[in-house]
């Protein structure tokens, strides 16, 4: 991993329409490094079976299937076999494909992702250190109602912070915050741990809720001290993953927001701890964590 974290060190990246992961940002750095030819189009076996090349990186347990794109500006597969190769019995197994696809205005790279059911996130950001981790900034968060989007009615400025959300007869105060894609954060119910809570049953109750009409991801949240937080999550496209980074950087935003937290936080996932930093000086949050490479290999598709 170092040599990635050393490699990426003086590479741009454009993210175009992508994802929420600090995962990405050493992406293009295993392929000069490996040795298979990644950056070929998928090849024919003697029996005419497509073949394509990918490594498989995570970052706290969230992990993804990375394909050199930047012979095409077009994936080299679609969001249906994404899926199948996401599929963690019959396939590699993945919360989602990343295509590094030839680079626009200057950019060495662009990016897309597909999530694992096949459906495409959004989501930009860049940068690195070389403690072996990955820092990116994510940008400025979006606060505006209709921007995130919600149809939560605005009830501070143009956001929406700690408003009631009725999710299956049980009133949520949530607060709604967009990343480059959306995020409703809630603290949870008086007395609630979110380790108690049965993701695998809210959370598509909060995807699919008609005030989101583009879906939306769902952060629950611990507050420890206004330093600390602890999260889990239910992604949009993906279900309960091991970690989110656009997650727990919604997640610091809406704390703030709340009242509950200063704006350098640890904030724990169920695969590990990220660092988020909600700049005041120019509004944009910096997430500092881990990516680390598992294996690469062939696939026929």
């Amino acid at each position: 991993m170092a040599e990635a974290i050393t490699a990426a060190a003086t590479t741009s990246l454009s993210i175009k329409p992508s994802t929420r992961h600090y995962q990405l940002f050493p992406l293009l750095h295993f392929f000069p490094n490996s040795s298979i030819e990644l950056s070929q189009k998928p090849k024919l076996s003697a029996t005419g079976s497509r073949y394509l090349h990918f490594v498989k990186y995570h970052g706290l347990g969230n992990d993804f299937i990375l394909v050199d794109n930047r012979d095409s500006s077009e994936p080299k597969i679609t969001p249906e076999q994404a899926a199948k190769l996401c599929d963690r019995n019959f396939g590699i197994g993945a919360d989602g494909v990343i295509f590094a696809l030839p680079g626009i205005n200057g950019t060495d790279y662009t990016m897309r992702i597909f999530n694992s059911d096949g459906s495409e996130p959004e989501m930009c950001g860049n940068g690195i250190q070389e403690d072996g981790k990955v820092k990116v900034d994510m940008g400025e968060p979006v606060l505006k109602a209709i921007d995130v989007p919600t149809k939560l009615a605005a009830n501070k400025n143009d956001a929406v912070v700690k408003s009631e959300l009725v999710v299956d007869g049980v009133t949520w105060n949530v607060t709604c915050v967009s990343m480059g894609n959306p995020h409703c954060v809630t603290f949870g119910i008086k007395g609630g741990q979110v380790d108690a809570l049965n993701l695998a049953e809210i959370g598509p109750k909060f995807e699919h809720h008609e005030v989101f009409p583009a879906r939306t991801n769902t952060e629950f949240v611990q507050v420890y001290s206004p330093s600390h937080l602890k999260m889990r999550v239910w992604e949009r496209g993906a279900g309960a993953t091991l970690a989110c980074g656009t997650g727990a950087c919604a997640t610091v935003v809406a704390a703030v927001l709340e009242g509950h937290a200063e704006r350098n936080c640890t904030v724990d996932l169920p695969g590990g701890p990220l660092e988020i930093e909600w700049r005041e000086e120019d509004n944009h949050v910096y997430m500092t964590g881990p990516a680390e490479m598992v294996f690469y290999g062939s696939v026929p598709l």
